[in-house]
């Protein structure tokens, strides 16, 4: 079976239920009905916390949308009492914050107070199409809800919220088309899995010597290392206890020109802000990618010189000292830091930027071990500059940093197919859960 989409010119206006749901018009042959009319709409209650287990025991139990998953809950708790029961493929919907997440029961699931479960209950809905149209709708139902501290929606807020309902065939065919940009979008998630688990294993590989590279005539070759060092006391700090021979391990304050932490120049002097001098904030360090190539905020000259901001050159390493610690850039211009950040600047002739880069993403669990817990944990400078680094001769390093960006651009490239796709499925929600465009389905595949 084949289908073919075309533009709607015949509509009809909905008049005041435009207003609840943001769509003024659908197609003449469209119905309309309020949700309560077509669905059963059961509120969770939660269960006494003493019949929750995580062993199996009685019905899976879901609390609120912190176990939902992309599409299905993940579930780790049981209960065996169950005072509300959402059946097989009935839709989840979070009416507690946050509200308007949306999921599908893959099982009879026990629902708690911040759970609603919605299923048809006649011949003119569809469940998968009532799915995607919640999920549309969410941000809508959103904004009717109340609390201040505690936002949340009444069971009245759902059973009220208009519904358009195309022609059964049609609605299946609009959720067959939403459904498929989905499985499309999943699979980019297992690529990009699989793809950050090869390249965790590829950093232990490569980053302790037990694989080495070797460049010849522009082409990598690997070898399994069989010739190693004991580390003594220095593997309890870096997870390892030998590395080849021919490899050292350093001290960072031994291996950079300077690394110091950056300031920040009073915000109630306003000359000190709007000038040429890029600023960055530990908040910005925590943003995807591996460079920085511009910031949110500048300073002046006069704000520079009046705190303890100095100016980092481009190709530094910027780490997060404080808060969210060991994040991490490589600026690609000259740039200024909050107090925060530690600027680091490698000693070209002994380590690769690019090499310390990786060798800090990866050392970032180890952290840990050296945090100062006071209101707000922080690295002192004097732990980072006394972490230890393993290094290999030159060549190695940036053969190593070479390997891991390119498995970092790919997966930078799926990262950016799947945002791609999910604008598509935007723009398809929105045309066809409106009506905009439809669906026809043709009789065979020979049919244009």
């Amino acid at each position: 079976m084949a289908i073919k989409f075309y533009k709607e010119t015949n509509f009809k206006d909905l008049e005041n239920t435009s207003r609840e749901i943001g769509i003024n018009k659908i197609p003449k042959e469209w119905g309309v009905k309020r949700l309560n009319e077509v669905s059963n709409i059961m509120m969770g209650q939660s269960p006494p916390s003493s019949a929750y287990n995580n062993r199996g025991g009685g019905l899976p139990f879901i609390q609120g949308s912190r176990d939902f998953g992309d599409m299905y809950p993940s579930i780790t708790t049981f209960t065996t009492i169950c005072n509300k029961k959402a059946p097989k493929g009935s839709i989840l919907f979070s009416v507690r914050a946050p509200v308007g997440d949306v999921n599908i029961a893959d099982r009879e699931l026990c629902i708690g107070r911040g759970i609603a479960a919605i299923f048809p209950t006649n011949t003119l809905l569809n469940s998968s199409y009532l799915y995607y149209y919640l999920v549309y709708m969410a941000p809508t139902i959103k904004r009717q809800s109340s609390g201040t501290t505690f936002e949340s929606i009444k069971k009245s807020d759902l059973e009220y919220l208009p519904i358009p309902l195309p022609p059964l065939e049609e609605q299946k065919s609009i959720a067959d088309v939403l459904s498929t940009i989905d499985r499309e979008i999943e699979n980019i998630n297992n690529l990009i899995e699989k793809t950050e688990k090869l390249k965790k294993n590829l950093m232990n590989l490569l980053l302790y010597g037990k694989i080495r590279i070797k460049k010849e005539n522009n082409i990598y070759r690997f070898y399994k290392e069989t010739n190693f060092k004991d580390l003594g006391n220095v593997s309890i700090e870096i997870g390892i206890n030998k590395i080849p021979k021919e490899w050292e391990v350093k001290k960072l304050k031994d291996i950079v020109i300077k690394a110091k932490m950056g300031g920040t120049p009073s915000r109630n002097i306003s000359e000190y802000w709007n000038g040429d001098i890029p600023f960055i904030k530990a908040q910005d360090i925590t943003k995807t990618g591996k460079y920085s190539y511009q910031t949110e905020e500048y300073i002046t000259e006069y704000g520079l010189k009046n705190s303890n901001a100095w100016i980092i050159p481009k190709d530094s390493l910027l780490l997060s000292a404080y808060g969210s610690i060991g994040f991490l850039k490589i600026n690609k211009i000259p740039i200024a830091t909050n107090q925060q950040i530690i600027g680091i600047i490698p000693k070209e002739e002994i380590v690769d930027i690019e090499f310390l880069y990786y060798w800090y993403l990866y050392f970032q669990p180890f952290w840990n071990k050296f945090i100062k817990t006071t209101t707000l944990p922080h690295l002192t400078q004097e732990i980072i500059l006394d972490s230890p680094v393993p290094v290999p001769p030159l060549e190695e390093q940036k053969s190593i940093a070479d390997v891991l960006s390119t498995i970092d651009r790919k997966i930078d490239l799926l990262k950016r197919k799947k945002e791609l796709i999910i604008e598509v499925k935007k723009w398809f929600m929105k045309k066809l859960l409106t009506g905009e465009i439809r669906i026809k389905i043709l009789e065979n595949d020979n049919k244009q």
